[in-house]
């Protein structure tokens, strides 16, 4: 299934004003300071992505998870998986990073999985 994509209006309604006054807020936080402004726009970028993706130790302790559930072997070519570089990949990526909604992929594979799902 296609990820949720948002629509003309919800862009024009929703997110565009939420990104202006997130901004504003930011700068009237910041009070000028280029430095607290660039701290504060990374930290919320990092918070908003660990919301979505997860925090890296726990990514990487399902990698490590699912590495072991198929026996080091990439789940769609059944290659043996590099030490470094398998990707972890959500079946449907609203559903997140658990268990159950991932797979372990060799990097050719993702490749392959990625262009299929029409990503760039």
């Amino acid at each position: 299934m296609p990820n949720r994509q948002l629509t003309a209006s919800e862009l024009e309604n929703l997110a565009r004003p939420l990104l202006s006054e997130v901004r504003v807020r930011l700068a009237a936080l910041s009070g000028g300071n280029a430095d607290l402004l660039w701290a504060l726009r990374r930290k919320l970028y990092k918070e908003l992505t660990y919301d979505e993706r997860k925090k890296p130790m726990a990514r990487t302790a399902l990698k490590k998870q699912k590495r072991k559930e198929q026996n080091n072997l990439c789940a769609l070519c059944q290659t043996q998986l590099p030490t470094k570089g398998a990707v972890l990949d959500r079946l449907e990526a609203m559903d997140g990073y658990t268990p159950r909604n991932t797979r372990l992929l060799c990097p050719n594979c993702d490749s392959g999985v990625q262009t299929e799902r029409g990503y760039k």
